[in-house]
């Protein structure tokens, strides 16, 4: 999924070999030292992975954060899913991690992502910068 344009395109483009590599150990060891992390995403209907969904630390402006993230392969979208998986996410944040608030951040032309965070019950923020580059940061409130 790293290297699909269309999957990576509002994730921060395509990756290499190398690059998904570091990503995974990075992702392996957030669950080592939290508990929670990276999950695979796959349809209920025939085991085919559907995308991928995240629960995981984020530094946001010198501030550590519990970001929420999910990104789907084309073929899912508009099935509710990133809606349904944010839910989740935040659920199980609240419920069985005891988080105060959860945040999401997603570049400012990515509408659909801010609906699906909005119908999900976070809130728009602030606008921040991640990365180098412009995001919106939402939180659950």
């Amino acid at each position: 999924m790293d290297r699909d344009p269309q999957f990576m395109g509002m994730l921060g483009g395509p990756r290499d070999g190398a690059e998904t590599a570091a990503y995974l150990a990075r992702n392996l060891q957030h669950w080592t030292d939290h508990g929670f992390g990276l999950w695979i995403l796959r349809d209920e209907r025939d085991d085919r992975i559907a995308g991928r969904g995240v629960l995981r630390h984020l530094l946001v402006e010198g501030t550590d954060e519990v970001e929420l993230g999910y990104g789907f392969y084309p073929e899912f979208w508009g099935r509710g899913l990133a809606t349904e998986i944010a839910i989740a996410f935040l659920h199980f944040g609240r419920e069985q991690l005891g988080l105060p608030s959860v945040v999401a951040i997603t570049r400012p032309a990515n509408v659909g992502s801010q609906r699906v965070l909005t119908k999900a019950g976070l809130v728009y923020e602030r606008d921040v910068s991640h990365e180098g580059v412009p995001h919106l940061l939402f939180r659950s409130v």
